[in-house]
């Protein structure tokens, strides 16, 4: 499948993106978001988040590198950005094969640590309220969820 595009014009739009997104997670599903700082891979987060009924306020990982939320499923949410240039393991099997959703910020820094299957999400400020997301699914499961996703918004 071919990345496929979405235009988010408010961020009511980015939460019903987000929220037909987590309609369609599963146990096992990894999320990877790309876009320079500011593009809003934190803020998407926290609209997944909401969505999957997680009422702990959602804060960037930066210095932690992972935080861990209880909702309808577990989401495990990572930021590798200062891990760039590092080849350190803390455990990110245990998240990417445990019993949630793993989102991961700034993933381009632990590719090696990546599974193969996986949705990225490369995200494009377009304005104050607008984003472009650039939907890449890789693998069967994802090409189907990026598919029923777009019907469903």
């Amino acid at each position: 499948m071919e990345k496929q595009e979405y235009i988010s014009a408010s961020l009511e739009e980015t939460d019903l993106l987000a929220k037909k997104l987590a309609e369609h997670l599963e146990v096992g599903s990894v999320i990877t978001l790309e876009g320079n700082l500011g593009t809003g891979k934190t803020a998407f987060t926290k609209s997944l988040a909401k969505a999957l009924e997680i009422e702990e306020p959602i804060t960037s990982p930066t210095f932690t590198i992972i935080k861990e939320y209880e909702g309808t499923l577990p989401l495990y949410h990572m930021d590798t950005y200062r891990l760039e240039g590092s080849d350190e393991d803390i455990g990110f099997d245990e998240y990417i094969n445990g019993d949630g959703i793993t989102v991961i910020e700034w993933a381009q820094f632990i590719e090696d640590f990546l599974p193969e299957e996986l949705l990225n999400i490369h995200i494009e400020y377009l304005d104050e309220s607008s984003r472009k997301f650039i939907l890449n699914p890789k693998g069967s499961y994802y090409e189907n969820l990026v598919r029923q996703l777009l019907q469903d918004i």
